[in-house]
């Protein structure tokens, strides 16, 4: 059994420790980077040899290639999505910031309307909206499984 060695590899010892935030912290840095390498490489093959025709016909000698089109329309709209994020968090950094994080903290008191953030608010409604523990978490799992089999209907 493999387990628990795998374990201690990826946690860097016997529990989650210093060593083990700083490999998932170096990974999170590293990753988006790696993705986009791949992302390049997809291209330049795709570039080089073409995409596929499943049905076998002609393809059309009227389409214009990707680069340079495609790639300077691309490049022009990440530049403008980089500019306006930038706008947003340099010149007004707290637009988007949620209301609770200006009150000053009390470690002795637990505020009453803790909730999750705007990305896990559906899985907090499924969970909150069924009693029961086990219940909540397979009505969570059932809904992520629809979303899943939706496409293969």
């Amino acid at each position: 059994y493999m387990g628990d060695m795998l374990v201690q590899w990826i946690w860097g010892g016997f529990s989650v420790d210093k060593a083990t935030l700083t490999r998932f912290f170096a990974f999170h840095f590293l990753f988006p980077f790696l993705i986009m390498g791949a992302s390049i490489v997809h291209l330049i093959f795709l570039h080089e040899t073409g995409s596929n025709n499943p049905t076998g016909l002609p393809s059309n000698p009227d389409k214009i290639p990707f680069h340079p089109y495609f790639s300077f329309k691309d490049i022009l709209g990440f530049s403008i999505m980089l500019l306006m994020l930038m706008l947003i968090s340099l010149l007004s950094p707290n637009l988007l910031g949620d209301p609770e994080n200006f009150s000053p903290a009390n470690p002795l008191v637990t505020p009453p309307h803790i909730q999750p953030e705007w990305y896990f608010l559906f899985a907090y409604a499924i969970l909150r909206s069924i009693p029961n523990k086990l219940g909540g978490v397979i009505a969570l799992l059932t809904s992520i499984l629809i979303l899943m089999i939706i496409p293969l209907l």
